[in-house]
């Protein structure tokens, strides 16, 4: 049977690895490549949205290459799809499988539409390393809590599926007995430059066995991909382009990693920079989170890298971010009402403040704090920080200094970031907050200590907030101790110029270890079981005894709470010099906030 059929893109905005495509693709005589722009939908703010554009306008380009075109469609999916189906004539729906609960949900419905018209509904599992469903079957239906336990779950599974052949024109002329699809130790997946012209003009490519895109001259009227305007977006609210979406980039971003063996080899996810001028990490989490990469391609590349040369493991390698990023999208999967405190089975429930006034300071870089500031300026002009900043920020807001709820943390950021991934940013969110998976809610990042570990000068400070630039060092990271002739020439005066502190760090860090406390101690609000890696053996000279006494495990682990990086001050490369970095030496692994090695 030749089939009528439309390819669903969401997620998934590729031609490379894209199962779900090339079903759509076999047995065809005519195909619609489809998306559809629900603005409501979504609370991705001005960034986000002109990522999404730029993707579906790279996709389009893809398509037009083979003759074929990207049918853009704003609506309901539930109220698009019965319209498209009657005047398409269509008989098959592919698409790739999602596993947010929302999304689920549309996706039922729409099986259920396509089933009353006679359609075929055809899934495949392409935006995760592994099939959810089946890790989650494996332990009796419920997601692991640790990440040792999703890896022994995947241990029984082999390692991921290679990626799918991408599409090409020989697929959509009726070519399949070539094996076109990248394979391991070539150079990278087949990519296509897009050609732009006024109007659709593409040619239709007709045969025996081969498929057509229907396209009128005004397509790019009807299904076009729309602009900012278009869609009530304010373009002049956008930041620098420094991330464009689609494809193209995407593969681009990754072939010129590639080109970094030894970096990627050594890669350890706790030991990058927070406050380095351009990202000491990938950032490819944006281009994961929309689809543009595929997982399982950034997966077999780096396995390609890594063949006979030593290299980093899990969970702080390259690879080890990948798992990452599958835990956290297997406990969205698994865990009722993931996204929110009330209902959530795992989440300590905390009686939050609520204060409109700090929660706006926070959000637009006004607490007064520079380094909480630059940070969320970066983010908001951006789309895009390190992995570190976002814990910064995270405990400042929430169990740190401001004690407000984690899912008002949780719409920020899914506001402002390019990598707003739902599973991982909720996650996270969860973890840095104390309120799942991560139990030592006693650590606190500093916002004034922290950020001097990697950047005593401030040049991160001072990129970010150009009203503190003439700051010395010495007051960067607290100009409210400046004396007024040094805030006068700096030309910065606290209070009128930038504002002073909304509270005071180390009596609101005080005040809520207590409420933490005390919440995680309340009767009938114990956390389940969290995740602790294994002690990390610690060879610092006031540690080091500790190892030799009969009891010296337990010793250490006390020891190391205690010892807190006091005097005798280390030097600048020792751990235990920042407190606040325990986490690189005394929990093997710890890396919230891991979309991929890409933040």
């Amino acid at each position: 049977m030749q089939h009528s059929a439309i390819h669903w893109f969401r997620k998934g905005l590729r031609l490379h690895d894209n199962p779900a495509l090339l079903a759509a693709a076999a047995d065809c005589h005519r195909l619609h490549p489809l998306f559809i722009l629900d603005p409501s939908s979504s609370r991705a703010g001005t960034n986000a949205w002109r990522f999404l554009l730029d993707a579906l306008r790279d996709l389009d380009g893809s398509l037009r290459e083979m003759g074929s075109r990207l049918f853009v469609v704003q609506g309901c999916p539930e109220e698009v799809f019965p319209r498209l189906f009657h005047a398409w004539g269509t008989t098959r729906l592919t698409f790739e499988v999602d596993t947010e609960p929302s999304a689920r949900q549309r996706d039922a419905n729409v099986a259920k539409l396509a089933e009353r018209h006679g359609v075929e509904v055809i899934r495949e599992v392409s935006h995760t390393l592994y099939n959810t469903e089946r890790v989650l079957a494996l332990n009796d239906g419920k997601a692991p809590l640790t990440y040792k336990g999703l890896q022994s779950l995947l241990a029984s599974l082999g390692p991921p599926e290679k990626p799918a052949p991408t599409l090409t024109l020989e697929h959509l002329q009726g070519e399949h007995g070539v094996d076109l699809g990248w394979q391991t130790g070539s150079a990278s997946p087949s990519l296509f430059t897009p050609e732009w012209s006024d109007g659709c003009h593409s040619p239709t490519i007709h045969g025996t066995a081969g498929c057509h895109t229907p396209c009128q001259v005004s397509h790019d009227t009807e299904y076009g991909v729309p602009t900012l305007e278009e869609l009530g977006q304010d373009p002049t609210k956008v930041g620098p382009h420094l991330y464009p979406g689609g494809e193209t980039a995407a593969l681009t971003r990754l072939n010129s990693l590639m080109d970094r063996t030894a970096w990627l080899c050594s890669f350890k996810k706790p030991e990058t920079e927070p406050t380095s001028l351009s990202p000491s990490t990938t950032v490819l989490s944006p281009y994961l989170k929309f689809g543009c990469l595929s997982v399982r391609t950034f997966w077999w590349w780096l396995d390609e890298v890594y063949q006979r040369r030593e290299h980093s493991q899990p969970p702080v390698s390259l690879h080890g971010q990948l798992l990452w990023r599958e835990f956290f999208y297997t406990a969205g999967a698994g865990i009722p009402n993931f996204d929110r405190m009330v209902g959530n089975p795992i989440c300590l429930q905390v009686d939050w403040d609520n204060n409109p006034q700090h929660l706006c300071a926070w959000k637009e870089g006004q607490t007064a704090y520079p380094f909480i500031d630059a940070i969320m300026t970066q983010l908001r002009t951006e789309g895009w920080i390190h992995h570190l900043a976002r814990h910064a920020v995270a405990c400042f807001l929430t169990r740190g200094d401001l004690w407000i709820s984690w899912e008002e943390g949780l719409k920020v950021f899914e506001e402002l970031l390019l990598d707003a991934d739902w599973s991982l940013n909720a996650g996270n969110w969860l973890w840095l907050s104390g309120s799942a998976f991560f139990h030592r809610y006693f650590h606190i990042y500093s916002p004034v200590a922290f950020g001097k570990k990697t950047d005593r000068d401030g040049a991160y400070i001072r990129k970010y907030l150009p009203v503190l630039k003439d700051f010395p060092a010495k007051y960067i990271y607290e100009p409210w101790k400046a004396p007024r002739a040094v805030q006068e020439q700096a030309g910065c005066l606290v209070g009128t110029h930038y504002p002073q502190p909304i509270v005071e760090h180390g009596a609101a860090s005080k005040r809520n270890l207590g409420r933490m406390k005390a919440a995680r101690t309340q009767k009938g609000n114990e956390s389940p079981r969290r995740h602790q890696a294994p002690l990390a053996p610690c060879r610092h000279s006031s540690c080091l005894p500790l190892l030799q006494a009969p009891s010296g495990k337990k010793q250490l682990a006390s020891q190391w709470l205690n010892h807190k990086g006091k005097s005798p001050r280390p030097s600048n490369t020792d751990p235990h010099r920042e407190p606040q970095l325990w986490v690189r030496h005394y929990l093997s692994g710890f890396d919230p906030f891991c979309s991929t090695a890409s933040h």
